[in-house]
């Protein structure tokens, strides 16, 4: 039959307010999550067996057992609705992994929908897509941005963003989230603020601009280069906010429109060959 096949979407951090922290440990965080119509596919055929296989530019070091959360995913579904069934599934890798764009996360999701269209079963219930990793229910909810909270099982929908576009730059260099975390000086910060009802393109980079990602100092105390990346996406004048995703490396200019992101890109690349760079669409 035809593969069923999912974009799993680069997941962006526009912001990522840490505001606490449980007595479990887990953190709690208040974040714009929005994506990048660019990313990971994943393929799913029918099988007796349940299978994994990875290709594409970014396959180097990536598990085909149950190291990798695609094979943990398909298995916590199979559970859920006590399916004997396998499936053959293929995975490519076109998103650097350890890259803060919740490349693992977002493949799970995008299994975790194919494999429910191919065994004909309803969606992993929140909880135990939860369990799988904390963003894995939003990319669940891709491509519609959301408001993400508390250690990502709140989640709201925001249909009004405005058109724009991604510069999306990782320098291929992987910082671990634990360290951050423990590297971070203070864990109780203000939340987000809101984003308006009918905000506009100036007023959606103005609201960007002016929020956080407070992981950023801690990630840049372990990787220095963060800072050479964001120097050079708002060193482009077609960039009008440069953000950190997640825990970083991956860090994000946001544009008007494609033609301004790809003519960053590209002038990006031309002083920077050896860092990954794309531009692609954000989603809505």
């Amino acid at each position: 039959m035809t593969p069923i096949e999912r974009l799993a979407r680069a997941k962006i951090n526009l912001t990522l307010h840490v505001t606490g922290q449980r007595e479990d440990g887990y953190h709690l965080l208040d974040s714009l999550v929005v994506f990048a119509e660019f990313g990971d596919r994943i393929r799913v055929r029918p099988s007796e067996t349940l299978t994994l296989d990875v290709s594409g530019p970014f396959s180097d070091g990536v598990p085909c057992d149950h190291g990798n959360i695609v094979l943990r995913a398909a298995e916590a579904l199979r559970r859920a609705h006590r399916i004997e069934a396998g499936a053959e599934i293929q995975l490519e890798k076109n998103l650097p992994h350890g890259a803060g764009i919740g490349g693992g996360s977002a493949d799970a999701a995008a299994a975790l929908s194919a494999l429910a269209e191919l065994w004909d079963v309803p969606p992993l219930p929140a909880s135990d897509a939860l369990a799988l990793g904390a963003d894995v229910p939003v990319c669940m909810g891709a491509p519609v941005p959301h408001r993400m909270e508390g250690i990502g099982d709140v989640l709201t929908p925001l249909h009004h963003l405005p058109d724009a576009a991604l510069v999306l730059v990782n320098p291929r260099v992987i910082v671990p989230t634990g360290e951050i975390f423990s590297r971070m000086r203070r864990k109780h910060n203000p939340a987000m603020r809101r984003v308006p009802e009918g905000i506009d393109y100036p007023g959606f980079v103005d609201w960007v601009a002016a929020q956080r990602n407070d992981m950023t100092d801690a990630a840049c105390e372990i990787a220095p280069v963060i800072r050479d990346v964001l120097a050079a996406l708002n060193g482009q004048d077609a960039i009008h906010a440069a953000v950190m995703s997640g825990s970083g490396a991956t860090c994000v200019g946001v544009c008007h429109d494609m033609d301004a992101a790809r003519a960053a890109a590209s002038a990006l690349q031309a002083e920077h060959f050896d860092w990954w760079i794309t531009a692609a669409p954000m989603a809505r």
